[in-house]
């Protein structure tokens, strides 16, 4: 089961973020984190909230323990361009390309097997022990309503 989180628009250059990721390529996701608190750029720091963000998705949405997940992918791509001017000599102006970042992480991971539900027993009630039994059932539900009577 693949589970993806996004980060868009991340305010730095996709250049800058992809020389972070080609160094934590091919490792456990256990190490991956590890790294990514003692790399000294400024990459890492949205890397590290995307990752942690698709593994709270699968523990949330799906049940998965972190210890059974596996970085699948991280695709970093392009995002808008924020075009600024800056005045230059003789009466003109140089563009200047702000570059944004699309993070898009994908791991893959399988979920816990329920176990399967006991059969109900079944009991015989005699019939001096119904009435007792039905009180019992009606006070609970009372309960639960938050009226007691």
């Amino acid at each position: 089961m693949e589970i993806i989180a996004k980060a868009k628009s991340i305010r730095i250059s996709p250049r800058k973020v992809r020389l972070v990721t080609d160094a934590l390529a091919k490792k456990p996701l256990g190490q991956i984190l590890v790294d990514l608190k003692f790399i000294r750029k400024r990459a890492t720091k949205p890397l590290l909230k995307v990752i942690n963000s698709a593994i709270a998705n699968a523990k949330h949405n799906f049940g998965i323990e972190k210890e059974n997940l596996i970085l699948k992918k991280i695709e970093v791509g392009v995002g808008s361009t924020m075009k600024r001017y800056h005045a230059a000599s003789r009466g003109r102006a140089h563009q200047i390309l702000k570059r944004t970042t699309n993070i898009k992480v994908i791991l893959e991971g399988e979920p816990k097997k329920e176990k399967p539900e006991i059969a109900q027993v079944e009991t015989k009630i005699t019939e001096k022990e119904k009435p007792k039994l039905l009180e019992k059932i009606i006070k609970r539900k009372k309960v639960k309503n938050g009226t007691k009577g």
